[in-house]
């Protein structure tokens, strides 16, 4: 029986790949950093990959939900110094969006994702407050 781990600090993720008899692959992952240590999430994709990027975009976004919750943070309180200053703070904005797209090519599927505002406003968006001096790399947008 795996053991729990009370701060979460230190364990494993593991990452299993199986082939499905109708072509698609399931991949299984596994986190001893979980509140559920015995859990086993499945997730299906047309490639080994895909599945592997289904099941890995599904747990960054539990554990951005779970460090943007951590914080407790009054999503209106304004901190102000001695001199009533607004106190400007860091944050890292995490935007997630996926959709489905029935498109002649993988251009047109990009080019009418990106039309408008509706990515913005269907996307998940995590905002976590970070430390002015933490070094974060961002990742750049596709070069197409």
């Amino acid at each position: 029986m795996t053991q729990i781990n009370p701060d979460r600090t230190t364990g494993t993720i593991a990452i299993d790949v199986f082939p499905e008899s109708n072509g698609e692959y399931l991949c299984q992952i596994s986190s001893s950093l979980s509140d559920r240590p015995d859990d086993t999430m499945n997730f299906c994709g047309q490639t080994k990959e895909h599945a592997i990027a289904i099941a890995l975009e599904y747990l960054a976004g539990e554990y951005r939900e779970k460090a943007e919750n951590s914080q407790n943070t009054d999503w209106l309180a304004v901190e102000r110094s001695d001199s009533g200053e607004a106190i400007e703070k860091r944050y890292h904005v995490i935007l997630h969006y996926e959709r489905i797209a029935e498109d002649e090519s993988k251009f047109e599927a990009m080019h009418n994702t990106i039309l408008g505002n509706t990515v913005v406003e269907n996307a998940r968006i995590s905002i976590i407050e970070i430390s002015p001096d933490i070094e974060i790399e961002l990742l750049e947008r596709s070069k197409y």
